[in-house]
């Protein structure tokens, strides 16, 4: 089981799960989940490479903040917890909520990021998510960000029937394992944990303006993977393409938008040589 510490990192006090020893992998979790959607991840990694899993600002067990929830702010706290740590570099993994601001970590603090791994996202308005975007935004975008207090006004006494639509959605029907599925309904029981995690769609537009003026200044030079499933393919790779140095991009078939959990093995045998690829220059 990873050790669980408390980590003071800009004002915010963050639930933080380290295991094993070695070159260091941040993991950046997204919603509605917490940092145990990596449980299967850290298992594997935890033999060769320190592995670092934070529940993001206000998510999970995880201190909260009326304010910095844009991806810029939530980078800010990954690099913040790495320094705390000790760590001079990481490579750095982000699904969902959480690849945003390992994107901007990457394209800011280069020095920082030793290779950056992308899944089941898109990156604010850039081009190439035009295909994924034809019909709009998924639907629960615009309902959590809608007018303040509204979805958790409706959700609230019903958290437990919505985190399952999600985690059965995002699996394909298969439904996460039990001890997993109460973890995040308690993670997301309640007005206020509810409000803390629709803060984070409520600063999508923030999050957007920001990593529009991060490109509009610098290219992404780190080493580069993306991983999409179902829904998000390929959109995400379609975006990252045109202003990454070093992007290999990969589609996994009858796969959700759970990937950690869904189809762990298969994410590893992608993850697992494409953290290796850097092991030399951490060392």
């Amino acid at each position: 089981m990873p050790e669980l510490r408390r980590v003071l990192v800009n004002g915010v006090e963050l639930n933080v799960a380290l295991a094993g020893s070695g070159p260091a992998v941040l993991l950046l979790h997204g919603f509605p989940h917490t940092w145990e959607v990596w449980t299967d991840v850290m298992a594997d990694l935890s033999s060769r490479y320190r592995v670092i899993a934070p529940d993001l600002r206000g998510f999970g067990a995880s201190g909260g903040t009326d304010f910095g929830y844009d991806a810029g702010t939530l980078a800010e706290d990954a690099a913040a917890l790495l320094a705390t740590l000790g760590l001079s570099s990481a490579a750095v993994v982000g699904i969902d909520a959480g690849a945003a601001p390992a994107f901007l970590l990457a394209l800011r603090r280069p020095d920082l990021v030793r290779r950056l791994a992308l899944m089941e996202s898109i990156l604010g308005r850039l081009p190439g998510a035009e295909d994924f975007l034809a019909d709009g935004p998924p639907w629960w975008f615009g309902f959590h960000s809608a007018a303040p207090g509204l979805a958790e006004t409706v959700l609230e006494g019903h958290e437990a029937t919505y985190v399952d639509w999600f985690l059965s959605t995002g699996t394909l029907g298969d439904g996460v394992r039990p001890a997993l599925r109460d973890a995040f309904v308690r993670a997301y029981t309640g007005r206020q944990a509810l409000s803390r995690a629709f803060s984070y769609y409520r600063a999508l537009p923030e999050s957007a303006v920001q990593i529009e003026q991060a490109v509009a200044t610098a290219r992404l030079t780190v080493p580069t993977m993306t991983l999409g499933a179902r829904p998000v393919g390929a959109a995400l790779e379609h975006q990252l393409r045109p202003i990454t140095d070093d992007l290999s991009g990969h589609v996994i078939e009858d796969c959700g938008h759970i990937i950690p959990l869904h189809r762990p093995r298969t994410l590893l045998t992608l993850l697992r040589p494409f953290l290796a690829g850097g092991d030399a220059q951490a060392a």
